[in-house]
């Protein structure tokens, strides 16, 4: 029997049941890259380098076990029809993926029709000895940024992708940064260094939670000490929080207020270094996201597609469902306070001098303020841009905006017997929604 294993956000071999329930068959192991995905503006050539890095080594694991993967660019149903008929293939198994149930759907229409046995395996353990390929299967290029029409996207400390170097970031984490993590988790200049980075490889599934949560308790069962044991329960307990949510509809944004939080030239520091670092690297600590987030909904004004989009573009470790999520969670609760962020997040300034050197000359008491520095008028619109709104004005409406939103829906659900509207969505909780470890 042959059976096609299709690799989604699980590029790795270890903790893949599906692949090892194939493992008795001959196996056709398969990613399919869809054009339409990768045309969403939330999409960036940052995250498909990250993911060609991943398959490239997925490859490279497969090829040793038996089995070299398989890699096709089109719609996936359309892929999926062609190798299903070419090569005799009449099951098709997949993990569990919050962000392919949509696409899932579509396959499963599919499969009822063509006669082949869709099977969407839960996530758990599961590794093969050795593969038995399907004989002929071409293995296929993994096509460049351009080959996909995306834009040149400088990151130049973007972290690499490949499953070999998410196990050295979880074994330097566990053994050697984690001790602060705790403290300095929302710390920008520290948490580059302290955090886990696992994120990317988290998204992309290169190592899997459970592989982490396996790793982090053994760490723990050797009783590392007090300060050890603080800071990785706090890990554990980011690394067990999950959200789901999808990206919403919403469309049209002051385009003057977009470019600016494109461009990162908001006229806030503690923003525009945020965004600027976040353009270098792809990764910022959730206190930062969070606070870039609300900014854009409820400071700028914007709609959450397109400012989750200019988000999610800059992140190595976009993850949809987690990210539309965080948007949602960022809409519904009250704006945030950049300049007083950056007292607790930047106190001494050095994240935001780092990223801003033209605000070299503005005195540590007004860095997040320089429009009260004296010097103003010789920096606001010539090296450094005027701030495109208020920040305390804006926040002031933006809470009128939400206490008028909350006291509506509270009279509709009195009206409605205290049960929620049907299409009404429910809150989200306020847990951590960031894969950003």
């Amino acid at each position: 029997m042959n059976v096609l294993v299709w690799f989604r956000n699980d590029l790795r071999v270890t903790d893949h049941p599906a692949l090892a329930l194939a493992a008795e068959a001959r196996v056709l192991p398969l990613h399919i890259i869809d054009p339409e995905d990768w045309a969403d503006p939330a999409r960036s050539a940052r995250q498909w380098m990250f993911r060609a890095e991943c398959l490239v080594e997925l490859r490279e694991t497969l090829a040793r076990l038996g089995a070299p993967l398989a890699v096709r660019v089109g719609d996936p149903v359309a892929v999926l029809d062609t190798l299903c008929r070419l090569h005799r293939i009449r099951r098709i198994l997949c993990l569990e993926d919050a962000a392919s149930r949509a696409t899932d759907r579509r396959v499963a229409a599919w499969a009822a029709t063509a006669g082949v046995e869709l099977v969407v395996v839960p996530q758990g353990p599961g590794a093969p000895a050795a593969l038995t390929p399907v004989p002929a299967v071409e293995p296929g290029p993994i096509p460049p940024p351009r080959a996909l029409r995306l834009a040149e996207d400088r990151c130049p400390h973007r972290q690499p992708g490949g499953r070999e170097q998410g196990l050295l970031l979880l074994q330097g984490f566990l053994e050697r940064r984690g001790e602060a993590y705790r403290e300095a988790r929302d710390r920008p200049l520290l948490a580059e260094r302290l955090s886990s980075r696992l994120s990317p490889h988290l998204a992309a599934g290169s190592l899997s939670r459970a592989e982490v949560a396996e790793a982090l308790a053994r760490r723990l069962a050797e009783r590392p000490g007090p300060g050890w044991t603080r800071s990785l329960a706090a890990f554990r307990t980011a690394l067990a929080q999950t959200a789901e949510g999808a990206a919403p509809s919403d469309t049209g944004a002051d385009a003057a207020h977009l470019g600016a939080f494109q461009r990162a030239e908001t006229g806030l520091p503690f923003v525009d270094a945020a965004l600027r670092c976040l353009d270098a690297t792809g990764w910022l600590p959730a206190r930062m996201r969070a606070m870039l987030a609300s900014v854009a909904l409820h400071h700028l004004g914007l709609p959450q597609r397109p400012a989750g989009a200019a988000l999610a573009r800059r992140l190595t470790d976009f993850a949809p469902p987690v990210h539309w999520a965080q948007m949602e969670r960022a809409a519904g609760r009250g704006p945030a306070d950049p300049i007083a962020l950056a007292a607790v997040l930047d106190r001494d300034g050095r994240f935001t001098r780092r990223w801003l050197p033209e605000l070299a000359d503005v005195p540590d008491a007004l860095l997040q303020e320089p429009w009260r520095w004296t010097g103003a008028r010789r920096l606001l619109g010539h090296r450094y841009p005027e701030a495109v709104v208020d920040p305390a004005s804006t926040a002031r409406e933006a809470r009128r905006r939400l206490m008028r939103r909350a006291a509506g829906t509270a009279d509709l659900v009195e009206w409605r017997g205290a049960r929620p509207a049907r299409g009404r969505r429910v809150p989200v909780s306020p847990a951590q929604l960031h894969l950003d470890l």
